[in-house]
């Protein structure tokens, strides 16, 4: 009879760690699949415009979410006090950064494009500072120090061709989409949310693939030259329907179950994944200066994680 409360606890126990452990799991698939996404548009953007191509990926994506939440019986207009993370989150973190790094990556290697886009995290340091007027902190500034030296290392004159047509706009555009996230990261740490993020998710695609459509028409013309064959519909389900709304039914639905620092962590592995598909499945190569340039982005980018989980 004594071991019956022992049992008992074992038992309480083990669907806790069975949870825990498909979260895990779960998380590890999203950084799987978000980080093969690159090399997968790369491919794509062969065929199809970088803002066509941002407007399929999202408009895809966004019928699939309207789809999931209508079948749950979810499917609802985002309430009025949602609204600005609806616009701040399908205009800036959506629609900018992916339009303008869709079409960087036209005109460089997919391992800088990734690397570059993904220093949202020091840029939010500086946004934090210029826009809510919050002092950094000294870990933030290390982190902010670490990180812009890589960046420094990736972009110098020794590694990068700066004489290379769209060098200069392709690096631009993909520091202004990451500054734009960053902005829209601040916005969704101070929104008090009335929906779920699952069910304002669609609306913000919907919101940004409407635009990049009107974009897309303007400046590259009609869709209809875009030969729609197999291997490109292959790539197309894989970027909108799985690598994006997948992935973010994936994050909702498993991120909130873990901390915004261990998330933060995961999320790390996004970029590392989706340079090393690009050096396998691209044959894209890396120099020793973009390594070292690498390993300083990815430690500025944990100090931050680290600053933010202090500053809490």
């Amino acid at each position: 009879m004594s071991s019956s409360p022992i049992l008992a606890k074992t038992f309480q126990a083990a669907p806790a760690h069975l949870a825990q452990r498909s979260t895990f799991l779960w998380l590890c698939v999203m950084v799987l699949l978000w980080g093969l996404s690159w090399p997968a548009t790369r491919l794509a953007l062969d065929v199809v415009p970088p803002l066509w191509l941002a407007a399929i990926r999202f408009g895809s994506a966004a019928l699939c979410l309207f789809a999931v939440l209508a079948i749950r019986g979810q499917l609802a207009f985002p309430p009025h006090q949602d609204w600005p993370i609806v616009a701040s989150m399908g205009l800036l973190q959506m629609m900018t950064f992916t339009g303008l790094g869709m079409i960087a990556m036209t005109h460089m290697d997919t391992s800088r494009a990734v690397l570059l886009a993904y220093t949202t995290p020091l840029w939010g340091v500086v946004a934090g500072w210029m826009i809510l007027r919050q002092a950094p902190t000294r870990w933030q500034l290390l982190a902010l120090a670490v990180g812009l030296a890589g960046v420094a290392l990736v972009c110098s004159p020794w590694e990068m061709d700066w004489t290379a047509p769209g060098a200069v706009m392709g690096t631009a555009f993909l520091l202004t989409g990451a500054i734009c996230w960053s902005v829209a990261i601040l916005h969704i740490k101070r929104h008090r949310w009335t929906a779920s993020p699952l069910a304002l998710a669609p609306w913000q695609m919907l919101l940004a693939s409407v635009p990049l459509s009107g974009f897309a028409f303007a400046l590259e013309g009609s869709p209809a030259a875009i030969p729609f064959d197999p291997k490109l519909l292959e790539l197309l389900l894989f970027i909108g329907p799985i690598a994006t709304s997948a992935c973010f039914v994936i994050s909702a639905e498993h991120g909130r179950r873990i901390s915004t620092f261990a998330m933060s962590n995961f999320t790390l592995g996004v970029p590392l994944v989706g340079i090393l598909a690009s050096v396998l499945l691209l044959g894209n190569r890396l120099s020793m200066l973009f390594a070292a340039g690498l390993c300083l982005v990815f430690s500025g980018m944990v100090l931050a994680a680290v600053a933010a989980a202090r500053k809490r």
